[in-house]
């Protein structure tokens, strides 16, 4: 029996940087009335205040709910009030040389985009994150630009061979994210695990990427049971089957 559903964020519960429609919003506070809860994503903490907290409705249990951002370099509990348990940051040393093998990387790809909206390169304290189209680029332009994962696969290529150290995933519409190695979705997982008790036999995943070398893999090697969604519309359908069988 799993008592621990786990979800990804963009194109799992939101498009890329969109809000929880109602539908989603409210299937998640009857999820969260019947097991716990986690969403793990690359995005930081006022992310998910913008596209997920924002707008759950106000009865949602948030004590079953627990939230990872940073792709698991970060976990926060609600506990009178959102409670930050861990942050595994970057040294300054490490993000000026992600930063730098980054801008290197796009250049050599020959992937750089003409146009852009807001900053490529964000620095997230425990990641640091390329986003193709900058960070406010509209989810139209965002979902033309790289629909099969082959431009960023090819700088993920030249990023694994200039940034050995790191761990190198793709993630979202168009972004890559940079971590310590091991420090990854896998690395939620455990902590997860470790935190609230619940072993990776009784946790079920949900994410978008779960090929290999989509940021979501990782929690499919962890070991967790996972299932590979389209869209957040399949997410819903997958949500409403979970709760038809805990209920």
């Amino acid at each position: 029996m799993k008592t621990l559903i786990v979800f990804d964020l963009d194109g799992t519960l939101a498009k890329s940087k969109a809000a929880l429609d109602d539908e989603m919003a409210k299937l998640l506070e009857r999820l969260l009335a019947v097991v716990r809860v986690a969403i793990i994503s690359g995005g930081d903490f006022p992310q998910f205040e913008e596209q997920v907290l924002g707008h759950l409705p106000p009865a949602s249990d948030l004590g079953n709910l627990s939230i990872l951002p940073t792709s698991g370099t970060k976990f926060f509990q609600y506990r009178d009030g959102w409670q930050k348990l861990y942050s595994d940051d970057l040294s300054d040393e490490d993000k000026k040389k992600i930063e730098s093998a980054l801008e290197q990387a796009v250049a050599q790809s020959g992937f750089q985009p003409k146009q852009s909206w807001g900053e490529r390169i964000e620095d997230r304290g425990t990641q640091i994150t390329y986003s193709a189209l900058g960070q406010q680029a509209p989810l139209e332009e965002k979902s033309k630009w790289d629909p099969d994962f082959a431009k960023r696969k090819q700088i993920k290529a030249i990023l694994d061979k200039t940034l050995p150290e790191f761990s190198v995933r793709l993630g979202g519409t168009t972004s890559i994210d940079v971590t310590r190695p091991g420090i990854d979705k896998a690395y939620g997982i455990h902590k997860l695990r470790d935190v609230i008790g619940v072993p990776i036999a009784q946790m079920l995943f949900v994410g978008d990427a779960l090929f290999p070398g989509g940021n979501d893999y990782p929690a499919l090697e962890a070991g967790a049971e996972s299932i590979a969604v389209r869209d957040p519309d399949e997410t819903k359908r997958i949500i409403e089957a979970i709760i038809a069988c805990l209920s």
